[in-house]
């Protein structure tokens, strides 16, 4: 278990912003349904960090992000880097993205950069575009109110049944931008006009004792967006902190609410889970967390009937190979550690189905796969073209044994032929026994010249030869011996 640290933010009455409040368009919705309104401040006190006392210079910062910023001050409007990337300079890390936040609204930021675009419906962002580099500009995000507010109806925001915010273009104040921030060391802005870092939420003592933890009522916040339990998961192993233990006890109760969350953005988001070099180790935080088996319920049932079985060996073989090669900076896929992830789920089914209604191994293997994944894009969308890459490396699994005559020769011509012979050694990692003689054999065939190829082919005998199909005979029909009396 983790050893999680233990804070709790006090709730004190914030300072008065200096930037200017944002008011909204009112925005009809099919279901209105308004959060309760917000105490004065779950923040403690603000603490203003001034260049002297910090180490982030210009110098580390985008250039595009600098212009962005100047511009914005230039034309009246309060302008601050915010969020993870304050976060990273601060640890000493490189940054992925600059983001910028603004008092300004989506409009007035689109009449300030010609080079600018307004997306989202949740909430209305600018993306100021230079070259391949894009800029997030946002607005100070306000507190809801109650829907019978109309003398200032763009503090009304749409949720679900369930507390989660699915339409949010509330503007406000940067206090209380800041309150709506989810983790403390996120709460850390960055300003272009004195150059000083102010924290809102004692990001700072949370850098220093590598913790993270929610800002205001963890359940609240968890209800409002339930990605954030897979965001708290990611940002501890990524930056080698703990979760508070505030922070992490709704977790296993409120993973749930995981199944509320737009297919799409669940897959965007394991993604960023599982391929960006920290795959094992979110991996098994979110199986101690009681999160992965909201997920992937399919593999969480056989990893449960054996905790360190064949199953349990190929899924973290495969996250750990794959945080290898983005160390390395080689290509990775979700194709692969989905594929990883299912096969034996897929094999399980494919075989019920060899039993129960008398198939041939290749039409039991197409419907399982077929039915595992339909089952799974109902919560995780998988795009087609990484799940016609996985159903590739399946079917290449079953094919792989049958190397006689030519078929070694033009499987290795095969598209996917590398990816399932890589997914094909991680199987006999896991299982051993004749797949570690079958994944040597490719292992040598692929590196020999034409004639050790051919000896190797020679070699196999009967091993590489294809089973001959079983052909059902048609039984003849009875004869009716009394009529052939008769006749």
């Amino acid at each position: 278990m983790l050893d999680f640290c233990r804070r709790k933010l006090s709730k004190t009455a914030t300072q008065p912003s200096s930037g200017k409040p944002a008011k909204a368009a009112k925005t009809p919705a099919t279901k209105a349904i308004s959060a309760n309104p917000v105490p004065s401040s779950v923040l403690p006190p603000l603490q203003v960090i001034s260049r002297d006392r910090h180490a982030i210079s210009r110098k580390d910062i985008s250039p595009n992000a600098l212009k962005v910023l100047y511009r914005l001050k230039d034309a009246g409007y309060d302008a601050y880097l915010v969020g993870g990337c304050i976060r990273d300079l601060l640890l000493g890390l490189q940054p992925k993205d600059f983001d910028v936040v603004t008092n300004a609204k989506p409009e007035e930021i689109k009449q300030v950069f010609r080079n600018c675009r307004l997306i989202g419906r949740r909430f209305r962002l600018a993306h100021v575009v230079f070259g391949r580099e894009v800029i997030e500009v946002a607005t100070f995000r306000g507190h809801h109110s109650g829907v019978d507010d109309e003398e200032d109806s763009s503090k009304i925001a749409s949720l679900s049944d369930h507390g989660q915010i699915l339409r949010d273009n509330v503007y406000g104040t940067i206090e209380e931008d800041a309150e709506r921030r989810d983790f403390s060391v996120n709460a850390l802005y960055y300003s272009i006009k004195d150059f000083a870092i102010y924290d809102f939420a004692n990001g700072m003592q949370s850098i220093a004792e590598r913790r993270i933890e929610l800002i205001g009522d963890p359940e609240t916040r968890y209800r409002e967006d339930p990605v954030r339990m897979l965001r708290a998961i990611r940002f501890a192993t990524k930056l080698n902190m703990q979760i508070a233990p505030d922070t992490a006890r709704d977790i296993p109760e409120l993973a749930v609410l995981l199944k509320n969350i737009p297919a799409p953005r669940l897959f965007d988001e394991l993604v960023k889970m599982w391929l960006a070099g920290k795959g094992f180790d979110n991996f098994m935080l979110m199986r101690e967390l009681k999160v992965f088996k909201v997920l992937l319920p399919q593999l969480e049932k056989l990893l449960k009937q054996e905790p360190e079985g064949k199953a349990f060996q190929l899924v973290t073989r495969a996250l750990q190979d794959t945080d290898q090669r983005v160390a390395q900076d080689k290509p990775v896929t979700p194709a692969f550690v989905f594929a990883a992830m299912l096969w034996y789920p897929v094999e399980v089914r494919a075989q019920t189905l060899l039993i129960e209604s008398g198939l041939n191994e290749n039409d039991a293997l197409s419907i399982a796969m077929t039915e595992v994944l339909d089952d799974v894009q109902r919560s995780i969308a998988i795009p087609k073209r990484f799940s016609l890459a996985m159903r590739d490396i399946w079917i290449l699994q079953s094919r792989l044994p049958k190397r006689a005559g030519r078929r070694a020769f033009k499987l290795m011509e095969q598209n996917k032929f590398r990816g399932a012979f890589d997914f094909l050694q991680l199987r006999a990692a896991a299982e051993g026994g004749e797949l570690t003689a079958l994944a040597n054999w490719w292992q040598s065939f692929q590196f020999t010249d034409e004639a050790g190829k051919l000896q190797l082919i020679n070699q196999l005998g009967k091993a590489g030869v294809e089973r001959p199909k079983r052909r059902r005979t048609k039984r003849k029909a009875p004869t009716d011996n009394t009529d052939n009396a008769a006749s």
